[in-house]
């Protein structure tokens, strides 16, 4: 690194060699300036000239920016607390002029052991947990799983970051345990299917009903309900209750790789489809809120029986399937699954990634030269 050059006078030694001597205007410089004061040249320490902005800037910074220096516990250190009024709620836009842009909050430490509690230790379904709490079913996995890392990292006398997690927590909005449950986020959004992305001209009668159940089938390319089937599934919402218990009864179209299931209405397909039929309840008797939410909990309590006879009839399967070999004085078991090799196993061209015994004698596709090796679409 060059030495720092210091604030003084300073000789230049190499003028006199990178002027010219033969011009007037040295010959006028030497005459009339003494040799010493010619080889000299004094820095300048004078400050930079400041801006319009930048004495706004620090007019702001030692005026209302005194309030933003040091955080208050408790608060959200936002630019949006200075332009609201004292009995207005906080606002939970950081950046006052882009109100597209909104601060989601996170769930607190309380609300989070909640729901590993009521999950893993009281036993109860994902589905229940989410519509008491209003957090989606996959953040409720989520939970869980780190929950139980946590938990875990604690016996083991492993640090943790809670001064960080408090100050992160006293910073950001955070949704608190409640008596009455505050909804954290919306628990119903419906992913968008690939099969309706195309625009479909059907032609219609105008006496006839054209329900959502039509137009899954109109998208699937599916022949259309009789009247007799039509009959059975007034609104959409009853097919849900059918497809809940029933989920083989979601017909299948298509032949080779286009076969695929009959897209099914939004009712069927959201994570919750016992909110439609609370809200047709609640609409249907306005008056009668306490027999509406008991319906509901009745409702809630029969697909939580039916999903846990589900899982329990699948694990029974998935055991009575599995030969266990246990050797005499071997330290490992041997458990043995009997391999068929069909259509809906090893798929269509006997490749397919769930098929057994895929990795001996077949070369994957990711080790080809010009297949696609990145996703191409989203399953919904």
């Amino acid at each position: 690194m060059a030495p720092r050059i210091q604030s003084q006078r300073v000789s230049n030694t190499l003028l006199p060699y990178l002027t010219s001597s033969s011009t007037s205007s040295s010959s006028f410089n030497t005459s009339s300036c003494s040799p010493s004061l010619s080889l000299a040249r004094q820095f300048s320490a004078t400050a930079a000239p400041q801006t319009k902005l930048r004495r706004q800037m620090f007019e702001w910074l030692n005026t209302d920016g005194v309030n933003y220096k040091h955080h208050v516990p408790g608060e959200m250190n936002y630019l949006a607390k200075g332009r609201r009024d004292a009995d207005s709620a906080p606002s939970n836009r950081p950046f006052p002029n882009n109100r597209n842009f909104v601060s989601e909050s996170v769930l607190s430490e309380e609300l989070r052991n909640e729901v590993y509690v009521q999950v893993v230790e009281q036993k109860k379904s994902v589905r229940a947990v989410s519509v008491q709490f209003g957090i989606d079913m996959k953040r409720i996995a989520a939970v869980v799983r780190l929950v139980e890392l946590e938990r875990r990292q604690r016996s083991q006398g492993k640090p943790m970051a809670m001064p960080y997690a408090r100050a992160v927590h006293e910073m950001v909005p955070v949704t608190p345990l409640a008596e009455r449950p505050v909804f954290h986020e919306p628990i119903n959004d419906l992913p968008a299917h690939p099969s309706t992305g195309a625009q479909i001209f059907y032609p219609t009668t105008e006496s006839r009903s054209f329900t959502r159940i039509d137009a899954g089938r109109v998208f699937s390319a599916a022949p259309e309900f009789q009247d007799a089937q039509r009959a059975a599934y007034p609104h959409p919402s009853d097919l849900a209750n059918v497809i809940f218990k029933k989920p083989r009864k979601i017909e299948w179209v298509g032949k080779g790789a286009n076969y695929r299931q009959v897209l099914q209405p939004a009712d069927v397909r959201i994570p919750h489809p016992q909110q439609v039929q609370m809200e047709r309840d609640r609409i249907a008797f306005p008056q009668e809120r306490r027999a509406v939410l008991d319906r509901h909990a009745e409702r809630l309590a029969k697909q939580e029986k039916v999903e846990q006879t589900r899982r329990e009839r699948a694990k029974k399967v998935h055991e009575d399937s599995i030969n266990l070999v246990e050797p005499e004085g071997g330290r490992f078991d041997f458990r043995i699954k009997d391999a068929f090799f069909t259509n809906k196993t090893v798929g269509h061209d006997g490749r397919a990634p769930f098929a057994p015994g895929r990795r001996y004698g077949v070369p994957t596709n990711d080790r080809k030269r010009g297949v696609v090796k990145i996703p191409t679409f989203v399953k919904a």
